[in-house]
């Protein structure tokens, strides 16, 4: 039973839009509080087409209920669910930064080479998300079971600092959460999967660990040796392409980092990492077991030059809104009580 309540007003003022998915928009926001108070943030919006769809209102609803608890330094955290006119969005923290699909093209376009330390460095901090967020615990004390099911390029976030977040636990599996037809259809990104989701076999924490595997790889090799010219070609390649020895593909991967890509990438699950925090001390071992090793200010430095010191141009709004979502949440008002 509460002590007392405080009931208040927030009011969110629209200042860009940051990305458009399929089913969703995130735009920057300014919280306003009293006396002048201003507080920047995301603000996640569902697409109008997807508003009246239960099943994807009580998944999204249960996102941010999943998440609200999650606060680590390596995981985008949620500040608030609120509904306008009907419609859901979800107040998260703003990171300013690029992911890591837009790292991987500006990387392409200056035709360079990430260096290797730094590629498993990014690992490790993902890793560091996911052992906090598969080891979490209801209020009650009981695990549960969150498996991300989407880690991928798109849903890793990299801060000018040098901080790297995941984040879009969207199709997330966590007990009594979010509604969940596991076995029946296919939930993530087929070049980024695990063999157990692409086989409609139900997953557990190891999954994630594979989809971590497929990261690094890819930051690497500059490239997704998965990625097939169809998303079913892809998700055929995850359940029976040959894993290659990783020292033929780049000369800078030596023994010991092509044996963490092999475990990784296994698919016997007895030979897989048990757990996030396996990978992550196999990780952090290998770049600073000789001392010295890359840091959140080192990678900061590198992706600021990368970049010129900022971001993709930011996208422009239309001036009546660019969808009739915008328009309905350009200042939101939500009471919360």
């Amino acid at each position: 039973m509460a002590l007392f309540t405080i009931q208040n007003e927030f009011r969110y003022d629209i200042v860009r839009k940051i990305f458009e998915g399929g089913m969703g928009v995130v735009y920057e926001a300014e919280q306003n509080g009293a006396r002048e108070f201003k507080k920047r943030l995301a603000i996640k919006v569902i697409r109008q087409n997807y508003a009246d769809q239960k099943q994807f209102i009580d998944n999204f609803i249960g996102e941010a209920k999943l998440v609200a608890d999650l606060i680590h330094t390596n995981i985008v955290q949620t500040y608030h669910l609120g509904e306008t006119r009907g419609v859901f969005f979800i107040a998260m923290e703003l990171i300013r930064g690029v992911n890591l699909e837009q790292f991987a093209q500006q990387l392409q376009e200056k035709k360079r080479q990430l260096p290797r330390e730094l590629a498993i460095f990014i690992v490790s901090r993902i890793a560091r998300g996911l052992a906090y967020a598969h080891a979490k615990p209801d209020k009650d004390g009981k695990p549960l079971g969150i498996v991300h099911r989407d880690v991928s390029l798109k849903n890793i976030m990299i801060a000018f600092e040098g901080d790297v977040k995941l984040t879009d636990f969207g199709i997330a599996k966590a007990f009594g959460f979010l509604t969940d037809q596991e076995g029946e259809v296919v939930a993530g990104k087929a070049d980024y999967m695990s063999p157990e989701q692409a086989n409609f076999q139900i997953t557990d924490k190891r999954s994630d660990i594979f989809s971590a595997g497929v990261v690094l790889g890819h930051l690497l090799l500059g490239k997704n040796i998965f990625k097939a010219e169809s998303a079913e070609q892809s998700r055929q390649r995850i359940i029976s392409m040959p894993i290659p020895d990783f020292r033929t593909l780049d000369e800078r991967i030596d023994d010991k980092l092509n044996e963490i890509l092999q475990r990784t990438l296994a698919r016997d699950l007895d030979k897989r990492y048990a757990t996030a925090d396996e990978l992550l001390y196999a990780l952090e071992h290998y770049i600073y077991h000789t001392g010295y090793g890359p840091t959140n200010e080192t990678l900061g430095k590198y992706i600021r030059e990368l970049f010129g010191q900022r971001g993709p141009a930011a996208a422009k709004l239309d001036a009546k809104g660019s969808t009739l979502l915008l328009e309905q949440t350009a200042r939101t008002r939500a009471k919360k009580g």
